[in-house]
């Protein structure tokens, strides 16, 4: 496993971190959740991603337990959540700075730690004034709840509004963004984001490297059913599924299949190969409901040497393709 800074930050992850989506508390039971978050962690993994809104918060529950019960020193695992979708009621959501405050708490007791290494803003929130919300993420930091702050599909102008505001009233901006980032889902992180790499040092921890598993290649020949599209709560990535665009992306999966043949790779670490060559991805969250998928998805950093230029004009080539 290898190691990178999240962006100019001291802190290092792991180029491959393993995430509670759609997974804990929904599909897999406690016992395979362990048992996944144990390869991950000793494959090298130290980055362990959590939100208030999965699972409704059991997914926390869940990861909490595993913390608990390995006993993992606290300085070789970092962990987070985010902050948004808590509830119904008014102030169980959004990015308030009595929802942000309860739910960081929220989250401390669920995670079963002392404090949050990195805290997400899940969503940019209209409906609160961005100078509230950073000056919550601050105090946090200040003390000692949280470590690092950042943002997840926040768009460049409002991570750049942040910083302004952070540095006007002397707060601490945000870190990181979190992302979505695969073969097919390229412009934020490429073009929109890219200028702030360098500007304000940012970091990027991103999801979805698979894209909902169609990079996988086992939706070649429609659902197979124990997926998560076959999951009443996600019947919108199911929707997805079942458009113009996503059948012109199963044809060049098929493509990108023989590319990772070629290699002598699979599918799934070809893909998450080609988001680590990226060098603004701080590390690449992957998912997995069986012990084996999380063998392979760590292992995929060996893969980044064999794609040379050649291999990825290749699969440039197939990406824009009609």
């Amino acid at each position: 496993m290898k190691y990178r800074r999240l962006g100019k930050s001291g802190l290092q992850l792991s180029e491959l971190s393993f995430g509670a989506w759609v997974t804990f508390a929904q599909q897999i039971g406690d016992g395979t959740a362990e048992e996944l978050m144990t390869i991950a962690y000793d494959s090298g993994a130290n980055f362990f991603d959590n939100a208030e809104a999965y699972a409704e918060g059991r997914a926390e529950i869940v990861m909490g337990k595993i913390l608990k019960k390995k006993g993992w020193l606290r300085d070789t695992f970092v962990v987070s959540s985010k902050v948004f979708w808590g509830g119904d009621l008014p102030n169980q959501e959004g990015l308030s700075r009595k929802h942000i405050i309860e739910a960081c708490h929220a989250a401390l007791r669920r995670l079963q730690v002392d404090y949050l290494d990195l805290y997400f803003c899940h969503r940019p929130d209209p409906d609160t004034p961005i100078e509230e919300t950073v000056r919550a993420m601050s105090d946090l930091i200040a003390q000692g709840k949280v470590l690092y702050w950042g943002t997840s599909e926040w768009s460049a102008a409002g991570i750049l509004r942040a910083h302004a505001i952070a540095r006007e009233w002397h707060l601490v901006p945000p870190t990181m963004e979190q992302p979505q980032y695969n073969m097919f889902v390229r412009e934020k992180f490429e073009r929109e984001l890219a200028p702030l790499y360098e500007k304000v040092g940012l970091g990027t921890t991103v999801w979805s490297p698979l894209a909902s598993g169609l990079l996988t290649g086992k939706y070649n020949d429609g659902d197979p059913g124990d997926t998560r599209i076959s999951m009443p709560m996600y019947s919108w990535l199911r929707e997805q599924f079942e458009t113009d665009e996503a059948r012109r992306r199963l044809e060049k999966v098929k493509q990108l299949a023989e590319v990772a043949g070629d290699l002598g790779v699979t599918l799934p670490k070809l893909a998450l190969a080609w988001c680590l060559k990226n060098p603004n991805v701080s590390t690449v969250i992957t998912g997995a409901s069986k012990p084996e998928q999380v063998r392979e998805n760590m292992t995929a950093g060996d893969v980044v040497r064999q794609l040379d230029d050649g291999v990825m004009q290749r699969i440039e080539a197939i990406l824009q393709g009609g």
